[in-house]
């Protein structure tokens, strides 16, 4: 019989107080009533003491020899629970499943059904079925093990829940070898279909608690389960837990911060200290970013996002501009989070120089004269190029200060740069959307452009640009003069012209206005006379094809090669010149017949 403390509700009759209840019942009444939270049982003493070592004790403890009434407190698995274990002690059959073993087991201990008052007590029945039964199923190891969330922390103290994280393990471990096999007898098409479904338990795992699946996927990783498998598993979680973990956040102009489900942080937190660090080539750049992105708007620890950032630094170079553009979630910053981006520049940089402090001999480390053909100088290369133009994309924003997009500009070394154009572009955007720039700063930024590295193109667009300082046209000007002046007399004119001896240098000190009009009207002389020389130099090539053709066709009627090369110089040389070349000729052939 079950009674209810509250007098609105209906009492609840327990399933076992069917025929056998009521046989016991209408010989025997009930002598002491046990309370499980709100609802108490109306039971007799014999069946509980010969079995429960707690109930046992508390009857055997209390003055009141006529005691009539125990109160359980924190029961686990509550009335529910107890009633199986009433049940079990007044020999009522009942099936053990995975939805009830966890339960039963809990309640077993804390009732201390022991071998010490029954063979063969509740404690030996659910070790027995944990053993034999769930330790054989992964699927019903983790059906046991998101039952046992609800009745923490005592699933924890008796040990049930790290035996199931080690059957889960084990059991994976098993499957993941099982589908190895099958894939060396089997053909391609089958090893496709077995490659989608080998891992169903990734799905299964994601309905646990965060705690219980951090313990399960680190007793995997011990147990050497496959490190794509965890990854899969980690990112199937991520987003099935974390809300927005997949979607690109766009910058609010309210700046205002999405109220996220409590334990979010946590969450994150968890799963980044199971992300690989040493593999993170494996997993996706978009997770990472996604990751990084929901990091920063719930505000986790320092070391959960330098976390992140530092796998994201490793694969810097395959990153998208779009990656990079995290929005800023703090009022009155700028649109972008610069912040980030800058450490993971930082990082990206320290990595380089651990590469070529610890792999010197197997050349991996790039040189810092710029070793062109070294891979991490190439993956700074591309890096330059994803910098420029994530520069030139935040240039445009009202609210970036001056130090951050210098700092930005700083952080990479001169040799990341093989042209400078992207820099150019960006500094002018930055120039375009910050007039009120004082001359020093906007002097200051264009001390970062190198002159020599800027294209044609770029240099002609800078030398007519209003918003740069006059100092950075001049300089513009000098170079591209350079530049001719080597294109028409060769590089040892360029190393002259260096050297501070130029061709037409002015002799005394002019001012910038008058240097630049200088040195554009020599930049003029300078075209016009390579476009002269490309005129003379398709002259000569037309008159070589007709040499060519002429020799041809006097080679064709009999003449001999030598005698078709002395007319030709022939027509070049004066008259007596010719005689004396048509001489030599006829003797060289005199001498060769």
């Amino acid at each position: 019989m079950v009674l209810s403390d509250h007098n609105n509700r209906s009492s609840p009759t327990p399933k076992f107080c069917n025929s056998f209840a009521n046989r016991i019942f209408s010989d025997v009444a009930g002598d002491i009533t046990i309370t499980v939270d709100d609802t108490s049982f109306l039971l007799h003493k014999f069946p509980l003491v010969s079995q429960s070592g707690r109930i046992r004790k508390m009857v055997a403890e209390t003055k009141d020899t006529n005691l009539s009434k125990l109160d359980l407190i924190n029961f686990p698995g509550g009335p529910e629970a107890f009633e199986l274990a009433a049940k079990f002690c007044y020999g009522v059959n009942f099936e053990i499943t995975p939805a009830n073993v966890a339960y039963l087991h809990c309640a077993a201990v804390y009732l201390e059904m022991t071998e010490n008052y029954r063979n063969e007590n509740l404690i030996t029945r659910t070790e027995s079925y944990l053993n034999e039964i769930v330790s054989q199923n992964l699927e019903k190891s983790i059906q046991v093990l998101r039952s046992c969330e609800m009745i923490l922390p005592i699933a924890d103290e008796v040990g049930i829940v790290n035996k199931l994280v080690e059957f889960i393990a084990e059991n994976a471990c098993k499957e993941q070898l099982v589908a190895g096999l099958s894939r060396l007898e089997c053909d391609n098409r089958v090893i496709e279909e077995k490659g989608r479904r080998q891992e169903w338990w990734i799905e299964d795992l994601s309905g646990l608690k965060i705690d219980f699946y951090q313990r399960v996927i680190s007793v995997m990783v011990t147990r050497g389960i496959r490190q794509d498998s965890v990854i899969s598993s980690i990112m199937y979680y991520a987003r099935e837990s974390l809300k927005g973990i997949g979607k690109s956040r766009i910058w609010n102009p309210a700046r205002t911060i999405p109220v996220l489900e409590t334990g979010q942080r946590v969450i994150l937190e968890t799963l980044e200290s199971l992300l690989p660090m040493e593999n993170s080539s494996l997993i996706p750049i978009d997770f990472l970013f996604g990751m990084l992105r929901m990091a920063i708007m719930v505000d986790s620890s320092l070391g959960c996002r330098l976390g992140i950032e530092r796998r994201i630094a490793v694969r810097l170079e395959s990153v998208s501009l779009d990656d990079l553009l995290i929005p800023s979630v703090q009022t009155g910053d700028s649109m972008f989070d610069v912040d980030t981006i800058h450490r993971i520049l930082v990082q990206f940089l320290q990595i380089i120089e651990e590469v070529e402090d610890g792999d010197d001999d197997d050349c991996c480390g790039y040189e810092s004269e710029g070793g062109v053909g070294s891979t991490s100088h190439s993956s700074l290369l591309k890096v330059g190029r994803i910098v420029d133009a994530y520069l030139a994309e935040i240039a445009p924003d009202p609210y970036l200060s001056f130090q951050k997009f210098v700092a930005m500009i700083e952080v990479l070394p001169d040799y990341a740069r093989v042209i400078d154009d992207g820099l150019y572009r960006a500094v002018d955007i930055y120039l375009k959307a910050h007039p009120t720039l004082t001359e020093h700063d906007r002097k200051r930024l264009c001390k970062f452009i190198d002159c020599e590295k800027l294209s044609q193109e770029a240099s002609n667009h800078a030398a007519q640009n209003d918003r740069l300082p006059a100092h950075m046209a001049v300089r513009v000007l000098y170079f591209e003069q350079l530049r001719l002046r080597t294109a028409i007399t060769g590089p040892s004119a360029f190393s002259g012209y260096m050297s501070g001896a130029p061709s037409g240098a002015p002799s005394a000190p002019m001012s910038p206005r008058d240097t630049y009009a200088s040195l554009r009207r020599e930049n003029r002389d300078l075209k016009l006379e390579i476009s002269r020389m490309r005129v003379r130099l398709s002259d000569l090539e037309k008159e070589q094809v007709c040499m060519k053709q002429g020799m041809m066709d006097k080679s064709r009627n009999g003449k001999t090669f030598l005698t078709s090369i002395s007319r030709k110089f022939g027509i070049f040389a004066g008259p007596t010149s010719g005689k004396q070349h048509k001489s030599r000729s006829r003797k060289r052939g005199y001498s060769i017949s």
